[in-house]
């Protein structure tokens, strides 16, 4: 709890900075706000999928220290500095060539569409900032000194606050600038992240001892561990991503008042949802650090306190939200009849909130000890496979509308939660 706490701060501040740029943006202009949502929208799949590709970055740290090879962690940084900066210009080039096209081909507006352009590629040049920023936070927590990195996203917060308020309504003479300007607060204040962290890192006082200022000796199978690690992780994230995406798009055949029902319940598990993202963080660190040490009984103990705490948090978390659930979604809306729907369906959903955490927990436990694509599969399996389908049934040819849609995310969950944690033992039994 110790590690993942900070962790859960950073992925908090993360939600934080995307929700003062939405609350300034819409009071704004309410216009503006659409032109925000559907930029950040195909930005957030890139966003995503990379942090999944850094995700490696955390875990060989962790091995290099639980190896007593603490002078290589240094070497885990810089190769995971250059990937992070190939990573964040190839997903900058990628939505600036075809972002504002895909926009015009999902069937919007046309006016829609050309005002979401303008601020779309104004996201796309802050996407190698985050990268970098990812990947030097991602080997603090795998040194499991997360708190720096926590401490900057929340100053990164400030920092984009400041610029919002300045940018987007256009204070002291400025020219109003809406959802650009919103961009371009979320470019600076994820530039101050990465410098932020950076110097924080060189100027460890054991810095030196971590091999950080050392050119890495080429390694070529370290190299390749990293990022198959995070190829696992980001195809995860992608997949997932995609799988929830296309729930909108049912819910928006359904009509206005479900699009909002189930924004409601996604919202509330969404920020849920950073907490065992976290946690997951904090497990992967552990049990990597341990099956470094070739210590197959410290990472089975590392992982039964990882997974008990994950399941005695989704269950304490269920039993606040479920006789609370009218008094959360009025906040909200004020729709009598989203309002009949959403208490209910959120009721529902908390049924998902304990397997969910669970299996992103123990997959990333999985990648810490190199099985990388297994699970991966299992999510992939879940949440497309099963989850998809099973949610277009329920909801429109069974007549479930949105409540129907939450029963297909309990579904998956626990098929991925279950099959996850089949594999952790049956991996964990051979040592």
């Amino acid at each position: 709890m110790k590690l993942a706490g900070p962790v859960v701060a950073a992925r908090l501040g993360v939600m934080t900075m995307g929700l003062t740029d939405a609350i300034v943006v819409g009071r704004h202009a309410a216009v503006q706000l659409g032109y925000h949502a559907m930029a950040w929208a195909p930005t957030s799949v890139v966003v995503t999928m990379a942090i999944g590709l850094l995700s490696g970055i955390q875990v060989m740290t962790a091995r290099a220290l639980g190896e007593g090879r603490s002078s290589a962690a240094g070497a885990v940084l810089r190769r995971g500095l250059v990937y992070s900066v190939w990573v964040g210009l190839a997903a900058a080039g990628l939505l600036l060539a075809v972002g504002p096209a895909l926009l015009h081909l999902l069937g919007l507006e046309k006016s829609l569409a050309d005002g979401a352009s303008a601020p779309l590629r104004v996201f796309a040049l802050s996407l190698p900032a985050m990268t970098v920023g990812v990947a030097a936070a991602g080997w603090l927590e795998g040194l499991s000194k997360p708190g720096p990195a926590a401490w900057a996203m929340w100053a990164a917060n400030l920092v984009n606050l400041g610029l919002v308020i300045l940018l987007v309504p256009g204070t002291f003479g400025l020219p109003a600038m809406g959802a650009v300007g919103a961009g371009w607060a979320t470019t600076g204040a994820r530039t101050f992240l990465a410098v932020a962290t950076l110097i924080y890192i060189v100027r460890m006082p054991e810095a030196r001892a971590l091999g950080v200022f050392d050119k890495p000796p080429r390694d070529r199978a370290a190299s390749a561990e990293q990022h198959r690690i995070g190829l696992g992780a980001g195809a995860a994230n992608f997949f997932e991503v995609a799988a929830f995406a296309s729930l909108n798009i049912f819910a928006g055949w359904i009509g206005a008042i479900a699009v909002a029902v189930w924004a409601i319940v996604l919202n509330v598990a969404a920020i849920i949802f950073m907490v065992p993202l976290g946690m997951g963080v904090a497990a992967a660190v552990r049990i990597g650090g341990a099956y470094g040490a070739g210590e197959p009984a410290e990472m089975r103990l590392r992982a039964q306190v990882a997974f008990g705490v994950t399941a005695a948090f989704g269950l304490g978390i269920s039993l606040l939200v479920w006789p609370s659930a009218d008094l959360i979604v009025s906040a909200y809306t004020r729709d009598p009849a989203a309002l009949a729907i959403a208490g209910p369906a959120l009721v529902l959903s908390c049924f998902f909130f304990t397997p969910d955490a669970m299996q992103v927990v123990v997959a990333q436990s999985l990648r810490a000890r190199s099985d990388i694509w297994i699970p991966t599969l299992i999510q992939l399996a879940s949440y497309i496979a099963v989850m998809t389908p099973l949610a277009w049934w329920l909801a429109i040819p069974g007549g479930m509308g949105v409540p129907g849609i939450v029963c297909a995310v309990i579904a998956a969950s626990f098929l991925s939660a279950g099959l996850q944690l089949a594999r952790f033992w049956v991996m964990a039994r051979r040592g």
